[in-house]
């Protein structure tokens, strides 16, 4: 990643330039994203890094948080980039300026080698992490950038027609914005605790209720700590206790069949569960009539 961030830092100061001496939204718009693009490489550099700090007694995780975090914020970031690009191009459909189209496709056509570059670079970690994920999809817009200019100067070139430069903007802005809303969504529901995609915890209640000697379950939860991390506790009744050993083995083998592979789990001989029919509420043993 590091080897992405400095190409394309040294990039982006080339496309800030050649924005402003072509008069072009679009490469100015693709600069833009590269700037943060910048930021959310070095950001994600620096979660990584900390994400692998051991567990302290105030950290019990450790930080494996902060890639999530990252993933976040750089998504937010996108966000705000896309609604900018947008304000932008529609100001331009009022009153289109003069472009340069020459230098606009120069720029582009050497920006989309760069990004070709980065975005191979990521591409095979983007499906490992969250964070990663953020950081090529900063990439991966900035491909979509330069592609989007090309075809705007191509276009400008050959028929004159101004129009072209807001219109390809906003087909980028919309492009980032759908990619940054799903990493939102899901960072969000992360950080949330929710439960992770894919996993239906109702039919896994279901299986581990098919567990023979284990008679009841409640208060499951499941959720994901960080990329490729996922939890999960409960708490199980039992009438015979002999049997808890080989019961938690079984609960812990069909967990980690799928994927979850940090589980605490509580069985609890029938006696210590009983329920106050008044509130409805769990009672301990002394308040059993």
């Amino acid at each position: 990643m590091r080897w992405v961030l400095g190409i394309t830092a040294g990039f982006m100061v080339a496309e800030v330039v050649g924005g402003i001496l072509s008069n072009s939204l679009a490469l100015l718009a693709d600069a833009g994203h590269m700037f943060t693009d910048v930021a959310a490489l070095a950001l994600s550099l620096v979660a990584m890094r900390l994400a692998q700090r051991p567990p302290s007694p105030t950290k019990t995780y450790g930080y494996v948080r902060l890639e999530i975090l990252a993933a976040f914020i750089n998504g937010a970031a996108l966000l705000f980039i896309s609604f900018f690009i947008l304000k932008e191009a529609w100001e331009r459909f009022q009153a289109p300026p003069d472009v340069d189209g020459p230098l606009m496709m120069g720029v582009a056509i050497v920006g989309l080698g760069v990004n070709v570059a980065g975005a191979l670079l990521l591409h095979r970690h983007a499906g490992e992490s969250l964070n990663v994920r953020g950081a090529y999809l900063h990439v991966l817009g900035d491909l979509l950038g330069s592609i989007g200019a090309i075809i705007a100067g191509t276009l400008i070139l050959t028929t004159g027609w101004m129009l072209a430069d807001p219109i390809i903007s906003v087909v980028i802005a919309l492009l980032i914005l759908v990619g940054a809303w799903r990493l939102v969504r899901e960072a969000t529901d992360i950080l949330l605790e929710g439960a992770p995609r894919g996993l239906d915890v109702e039919e896994l209640v279901e299986n581990l209720k098919q567990i023979e000697g284990l008679e009841e379950l409640h208060d499951i939860h499941v959720w994901t700590l960080t990329s490729g991390f996922v939890a999960m506790s409960g708490h199980g009744v039992i009438d015979d206790l002999n049997m808890h050993r080989r019961i938690l083995d079984e609960i812990n083998l069909r967990l980690n069949e799928r994927g979850i592979s940090h589980v605490t789990f509580q069985l609890e001989p029938r006696p210590l569960h009983q329920i106050d029919v008044t509130d409805g509420s769990e009672a301990s043993e002394g308040d059993v009539p």
